[in-house]
């Protein structure tokens, strides 16, 4: 069975419009949250978001798009396709000469983004809507034939792309997949929908508005962002001298097949979906250094998920470092595994973990080290990745250097 390697990474959120732009803010405690300008806010509950801050993205998929092609896609479609060119270009493929037939393009979009300002100019509209349209135009632009197609699976979404992209892998299928995921923009839909469940925080102050972890969070804060990484086979990596960022060395999907917005009760299901990546891994909980947490700054989350951790590492949790990257650029929906993906593999590479910002008063409940305010250096060889969906889908992503 063909091992999987990550050969390139990129990503733009709130924080910034590349990878190592993104990294520095996280480990220096920056944040993403502001008031949101994107919306009035005069009738919604929630006015904080992590917004995209800047257009960056257009003038790159203008380099590789026609201005016709750019027409029928929306603003967030094109934020993925942005960041799937950085993936590439870090890549070093040689998109002309690789042979194309072993390349795939998976990409996690729930939502195309297709509302509010979008629908001011509604023109090729059957295109704009159509989630599969960036991994259909990533695979023309570059002549991949390998298949190409797009899931949904909520808040999991991305990481489940990964794991099938990297099942694929293993399975000899293709060599390469590029998967990426997309978080839609911050659309009134979007804010009433999630406001009408409470799963939002209503706290007007973009400093403590999204508190993972801490004992007043009221929910979450929504984060705009895209981010893809590069799967390789590491024959393939090694036969074309790749550079390497980590090995997926684990990954585990898992449907609590219970509630459609609650988790299971003390977070069994958080446990046995990390408990089964490990296996996949083949690594024992006591060599995980770094888990970089669901963290959505929910009450059943945070609690859930801290006792889920407690329960498969024993006395380890308290050893190893936890930390919640939406404390930082908000909630990236479909995109959140693969951006948190990528946080994981720097963490792994540069052995710092980033912190959980915005942390005040310690919730009694939780107790492990959550990585308060200030990045820890610590060396780092093992990570894993928790992302938890709406309709129980949970994924877990394990990172080796």
């Amino acid at each position: 069975m063909e091992k999987v390697v990550i050969t390139g990474m990129g990503a733009l959120c709130s924080v910034g419009n590349n990878v190592e732009e993104i990294w520095t803010n996280l480990i220096e405690g920056k944040s993403g949250f502001d008031k949101i300008k994107r919306i009035s806010t005069e009738k919604h509950d929630t006015t904080v978001a992590a917004e995209i801050k800047s257009d960056e993205y257009e003038a790159i998929v203008k380099k590789y798009w026609t201005r016709r092609q750019l027409s029928s896609t929306t603003s967030c479609t094109r934020l993925t396709l942005a960041a799937a060119v950085q993936a590439i270009e870090d890549s070093g493929i040689d998109t002309e000469n690789c042979d194309k037939d072993r390349v795939a393009v998976l990409m996690a979009v729930a939502d195309t983004g297709f509302e509010d300002a979008e629908r001011e100019k509604p023109t090729n509209m059957i295109l704009k809507i159509m989630p599969s349209a960036a991994p259909s135009l990533i695979s023309e632009k570059f002549g991949f034939h390998g298949a190409s197609f797009n899931l949904s699976c909520a808040c999991a979404s991305s990481g489940y792309a990964i794991a099938f992209g990297a099942q694929l892998i293993e399975t000899g299928v293709y060599d390469i997949v590029v998967v990426g995921g997309l978080s839609d923009y911050v659309t009134h839909d979007r804010v009433t929908g999630f406001n009408q469940i409470l799963a939002m925080s209503a706290n007007p102050d973009p400093e403590t508005a999204c508190r993972p972890f801490t004992k007043n969070r009221d929910g979450f804060i929504l984060g705009e962002g895209a981010g893809t990484v590069i799967l390789e086979s590491e024959t393939s990596a090694k036969k074309r001298n790749a550079k390497v960022h980590a090995k997926l060395s684990g990954y585990a999907c898992y449907s609590e097949s219970v509630n459609m917005t609650a988790p299971m009760e003390n977070g069994e299901g958080m446990k046995i979906v990390m408990e089964r990546a490990l296996e996949k891994a083949g690594i024992s909980p006591d060599k995980v250094d770094y888990i970089n947490a669901h963290g959505t700054s929910t009450y059943l989350n945070d609690k859930y998920e801290t006792m889920a951790i407690k329960n498969l590492f024993g006395k380890h949790a308290y050893e190893l470092s936890v930390s919640s990257t939406k404390s930082a650029i908000g909630h990236t929906l479909a995109a959140g595994s693969v951006i948190e993906g990528i946080v994981s593999i720097k963490a792994l590479n540069e052995n710092i973990v980033p912190p959980t910002i915005h942390f005040d008063e310690p919730d009694p409940e939780l107790d492990l080290d959550y990585t308060p305010n200030e990045a820890k250096k610590r060396e780092i060889n093992v990570v894993l990745s928790n992302s938890y969906g709406f309709g129980g889908q949970n994924v877990t992503l394990i990172f080796e250097k």
